[in-house]
């Protein structure tokens, strides 16, 4: 168990930063996570690894020489969110273009993808790799949709490697994804991690039982079975790593034996006494194995297995040398002439010149009172969210709602005290719980609500059709984004009945708040009934056996805020007066 915290929501924050002082002679802290210290003398490819906290040394323990350029740090076991990356993309950008790498989960894909959109729109060349080793989560038919877990080092000191040595980003592009191709990986867990402050493990197995299939965001394994000893452990993992050897495949292997938390490095030398002689007796010659804590899961109990099938190109890059505050490898020489950068310094923001009637500032008063409901709502339904989402998920929800709505009530009061109308309101909600709470639920609600502001504007009160049309954008918006339909087992399978049943009672007479509370009901029901469903998106599709019974936590926490910010988004008047019209 986490015990070391002050604010839980703040865990990741805090460690970021105490890394960053520790290390600064090698790293420094930027908005959204932290670059080299050092900025080449030359052009070179950035390589920017990203991801949720809770995986120490990955990420951020990994930039340096012969590695990583910047790591992107989200919450704990939530991505980034797009600011997050194009924020360090430009701390790190020296000329010769931006790779992104990252495990294959969806919000990972939707921010780091928006950022290099605006990186690509900006002129500055942007690439992405995405790591899928995995092979629990997915059948090797349906490689695309495997997640990245430890093989995530691999794959990042391959490109760091690479961009060290002038290579340009097509190159490094490349050998990532050539390192992605032949990398496999295969995890076992024996109890849960928990997060900060919360009261128990994101999930439990029995005693004397072993989760197989992990991942590294503490979701539990694809089954259970009895803990093996040692070497039936080890011959189980490495016979289904070799199961999977890449067509063409040579005998020289980058073999890692990750803990990932709690596993001492006694018990992984034991482990490692089965492992390499299997791997041996196959045929395979192991080129600088590593065996200790690499990608873990904050205090996890468990271990993975890495395999890595090199050929010319990869193996010297594999080698290489590195120097990061986490990892070393050989010796390393910093380029003449490097500069060290010193931290930089936030001179503030301008206050924005907002312009609004009378009475759009009113209604935004009314904005910003829902969304103080939904944060009161959401922070007593933390815990029951997060354990729901732990089914077959990573167990998350509830800390990224948390984060999400204090950011937006926190950025819409503001923009409501510089004379924001309710429009500008409700858009600076909504960039400010995409920016702070990333992951999926992080973007989806934050593009929801910024199109949900532009819908409203900043002249009038929304009629009742006026609103109804605005919480359809708010629908429109999540669709488009998020790729997810009706029965998917997400947010929209309560989204869509919301927004249809409120459109469709107004457009019939029904009075605002009388269509929105049947809204609400239906919202609520529909959530409920996503218990029936299998996970079709995100992180629980690999285990969704396991969600059967379970609601849908992003389908309930939808309900459950549009339920209670209602009252606060339908108290308008029937009728606006004169005065807000002009």
């Amino acid at each position: 168990m986490t015990k070391i915290f002050n604010d839980p929501s703040n865990f990741a924050e805090e460690a970021l930063a105490g890394f960053c002082d520790v290390h600064s002679n090698l790293v420094r802290q930027v908005p959204g996570g932290a670059v080299r210290r050092h900025r080449p003398v030359q052009p070179k490819v950035a390589v920017l690894a990203g991801g949720g906290s809770g995986h120490y040394p990955a990420f951020a323990g990994l930039i340096g020489q012969g590695f990583a350029d910047g790591a992107v740090v989200g919450n704990i076991f939530t991505s980034p969110s797009a600011q997050q990356a194009y924020a360090v993309a430009k701390a790190a950008e020296s000329g010769a273009g931006i790779v992104f790498t990252y495990g294959n989960y969806a919000g990972d894909v939707m921010n780091f993808g928006m950022a290099s959109e605006r990186l690509a729109a900006e002129g500055i060349a942007v690439e992405n790799v995405l790591v899928t080793d995995d092979i629990a989560s997915a059948p090797p038919s349906e490689v695309d949709k495997r997640r990245g877990i430890a093989g995530d080092f691999t794959v990042f000191k391959i490109m760091g490697a690479a961009a060290e040595t002038g290579a340009g980003l097509a190159d490094v592009v490349r050998l990532g994804r050539l390192a992605n191709a032949r990398t496999r990986t295969i995890g076992s867990a024996f109890s849960g991690c928990t997060f900060p402050g919360a009261s128990a493990p994101l999930f439990s197995l029995q005693d004397g039982q072993m989760g197989l299939g992990l991942g590294i965001h503490g979701e539990p394994g694809l089954f259970d079975t009895d803990l093996p000893s040692a070497e039936e452990l080890g011959r189980e993992l490495v016979t289904r790593l070799l199961a999977e050897t890449p067509e063409g495949a040579g005998t020289r292997i980058a073999v890692i034996l990750n803990g990932l938390g709690s596993t001492k490095h006694e018990e992984l030398f034991v482990l490692w006494g089965t492992v390499a002689p299997l791997l041996r007796a196959a045929g395979y010659t192991l080129v600088m194995p590593e065996v200790g804590e690499l990608v873990t899961s904050l205090d996890m109990a468990g271990v993975s297995l890495t395999v890595t099938w090199l050929d010319d190109e990869l193996e010297p890059l594999w080698v290489a040398p590195a120097e990061t505050p986490a990892y070393r490898r050989g010796n390393t020489a910093r380029e003449s002439g490097a500069a060290a950068v010193e931290e930089a310094h936030d001179a503030g923001t301008d206050v924005a010149a907002f312009v609004a009637s009378p009475a759009s500032r009113d209604y935004a008063r009314a904005c910003v009172a829902a969304l103080e409901a939904a944060r009161s709502s959401i922070r007593e339904a933390e815990e029951v969210l997060g354990r729901m989402d732990a089914i077959a998920g990573d167990g998350d929800h509830g800390r990224g709602m948390v984060r999400g709505i204090d950011a937006a009530a926190a950025a819409a009061a503001i923009a409501l005290e510089q004379g924001a109308g309710a429009g500008d309101v409700l858009a600076a909600a909504g960039d400010a719980w995409a920016d702070k709470a990333g992951g999926t639920s992080g973007v989806l609600w934050g593009a929801g609500l910024r199109a949900l502001g532009e819908s409203v504007a900043n002249s009038a009160v929304p009629a009742p059709q006026e609103l109804a049309a605005a919480v359809t954008a708010f629908a429109e918006r999540v669709v488009q984004l998020g790729k997810a339909e009706t029965g998917d087992k997400t947010m929209v399978d309560a989204l869509l009945p919301f927004a249809e049943t409120l459109g469709r009672l107004v457009d019939k007479g029904r009075p605002l708040d009388a269509a929105w509370e049947e809204a609400a009901r239906r919202a609520t029901d529909a959530a409920a009934a996503t218990a029936d469903l299998l996970p079709l998106k995100g992180r629980a599709r690999p285990l969704a056996g396991k969600s059967l019974g379970t609601p849908d936590p992003g389908a309930t926490s939808l309900a459950m805020l549009f339920t209670v910010m209602g009252p606060h988004f339908t108290a308008i008047p029937a009728k606006e007066p004169a005065a807000a019209q002009a």
